[in-house]
């Protein structure tokens, strides 16, 4: 059997937790069109008869500018120890540039197969697509590249194949049916965690996070911590309706992931400054 690791690296909003959702056959990582959704490394594992690829989600390489962007880049340095690929995300639709060339230095001096996976073909002209993998193949000595798109699923098999021929002989490290390693309330809070950073904009979403209170058979209660009274004004809405959208938009995921109907009570709760807060980051796994 063969089983490894891929450490799945790229610029923030590149689509790498779409490809990783992509390429494990199912939801593993929530998604949004803001930076920083992705704050925790996640593993997203892809099963075969013969193999089992282990993705690690990572946040993008950034600059630190608080004591969470600082977590999450130490999450992204540590995470290319002991991997046995590096799956290099770019952005089709995004030039190739300075920020590429900084992750590319990175991920080309680790002294693994760099395999290239140009996101977001889908839509875009055969020319286009092109001069962007020859910009692409100019970044380091890689070992393939593949245009994909995560949404479409173009490309998506053979890329997995490309990364299972990478890996070495090994054992299962997580049993056949399991996709992700987070636990079912990390999973949960994460879900809500997606539709609360959907619905709102500017400054809010990164100022949102979320924790599981307690799952009991017919009530999941969770709690949506925001930094200041007038983001919790925003995220609980003109009588209520921003959490209930929240809510409605989460129950059909949380109850797909449970297996049955439950009532998802969530609370909107003001903790300023969680994001400097040490003791806060630790508790929410950050």
């Amino acid at each position: 059997m063969k089983s490894g690791f891929v450490a799945v690296a790229g610029r923030p909003n590149v689509g790498k937790s779409s490809l990783v959702n992509a390429l494990a056959g199912g939801k593993v990582a929530i998604i949004s069109d803001k930076p920083q959704t992705t704050r925790r490394r996640i593993f997203g594992v892809a099963n075969g008869p013969d193999y089992q690829l282990v993705l690690a989600d990572l946040p993008g390489f950034q600059r630190p500018r608080d004591p969470l962007t600082e977590h999450m880049q130490k999450t992204v340095d540590a995470s290319f120890e002991d991997v046995d690929v590096v799956l290099f995300v770019l952005d089709a639709r995004d030039r190739i540039g300075a920020g590429d060339r900084f992750i590319a230095q990175r991920v080309f001096s680790l002294g693994i197969p760099v395999v290239i996976a140009l996101n977001k073909v889908d839509r875009l002209k055969p020319g286009h697509i092109a001069s962007q993998m020859q910009t692409g193949s100019q970044l380091g000595d890689f070992h393939a590249l593949h245009p994909v798109s995560a949404k479409t699923g173009d490309g998506v098999a053979e890329l997995r194949e490309e990364l299972v021929g990478l890996l070495p002989e090994g054992p299962a490290y997580f049993p056949p049916d399991q996709r992700t390693d987070l636990s079912v309330e990390e999973q949960i809070a994460e879900l809500v965690r997606e539709k609360a950073i959907q619905l709102t904009r500017d400054e809010v979403p990164h100022s949102i996070s979320t924790e599981v209170e307690e799952i009991e058979e017919k009530v999941v209660s969770a709690a949506v911590y925001v930094e200041t009274d007038s983001q919790k004004q925003i995220l609980v809405g003109k009588g209520g309706a921003m959490i209930r959208e929240i809510g409605t938009r989460a129950r059909p995921e949380v109850e797909a992931l449970l297996g049955h109907p439950v009532f998802l009570e969530l609370k909107v709760k003001v903790r300023p400054k969680w994001r400097r807060d040490e003791r806060m980051l630790e508790r929410l796994g950050l």
